[in-house]
């Protein structure tokens, strides 16, 4: 079966590609790219589940297949929570990763290296064209690094230290999948998954 993954975000296809994979289920993942006459809806939800919700089920309805959408980002102890539901457009909306992490780390230069906790957080829905819809959420604990490390991994994974001293982006697709807040939310979705795959055609 095919699922779309609402989002233009290579790497998170990539991720999930992985993750069906892994779990031996015979799922097709594409993304958004894969339509581009698409309009995707604004995301002016005030929590990442209400973002996933928007995109998950506008994209369902729209296209007619079954959808999942996340909504995922950084929250910083010292920043009250920021970037939050803005972590993807921090440093504004027409900057990069580069841009957000330097932002990040520009906001937290006076911060002692005990009081750097953060946590990534991800919220995921999937959804049908009928309008029905379920949801997960998942997170991963670390704090903000004062300098960027690894090779992998996409968005703030380069500043992000784990508690056993290893970044984000020091582990591979499937190291990654196992601790991060992604493979957490997607744990919770997989039996909703597998029934899919089982469901009579």
């Amino acid at each position: 079966m095919k699922i779309v993954l609402a989002t233009t975000n290579a790497g998170k296809v990539r991720e999930l590609s992985n993750m069906m994979s892994k779990a031996n289920l015979d799922i097709t993942v594409s993304g958004l790219m894969d339509y581009p006459d698409y309009r995707a809806p604004e995301e002016n939800g005030a929590t990442f589940g209400e973002n996933a919700r928007i995109k998950a089920v506008t994209a369902a309805e729209t296209l007619g297949e079954v959808v999942l959408a996340d909504d995922s980002g950084l929250c910083v102890d010292a920043l009250d929570g920021a970037p939050g539901v803005y972590s993807a457009r921090f440093a504004g909306e027409a900057h990069d990763d580069n841009a957000n992490i330097e932002k990040l780390l520009s906001c937290l230069k006076d911060v002692p290296d005990g009081k750097r906790q953060a946590r990534f957080v991800c919220a995921l829905c999937l959804a049908f064209p009928t309008g029905d819809f379920f949801m997960a959420e998942g997170d991963c604990c670390g704090s903000i690094a004062r300098e960027r490390r690894g090779k992998f991994g996409f968005g703030y994974d380069p500043i992000f230290l784990l508690p056993d001293g290893r970044m984000m982006a020091e582990l591979d697709g499937m190291e990654k999948n196992l601790i991060s807040h992604r493979g957490a939310a997607y744990s919770l979705v997989m039996p909703q998954l597998r029934a899919l795959v089982k469901a009579p055609k």
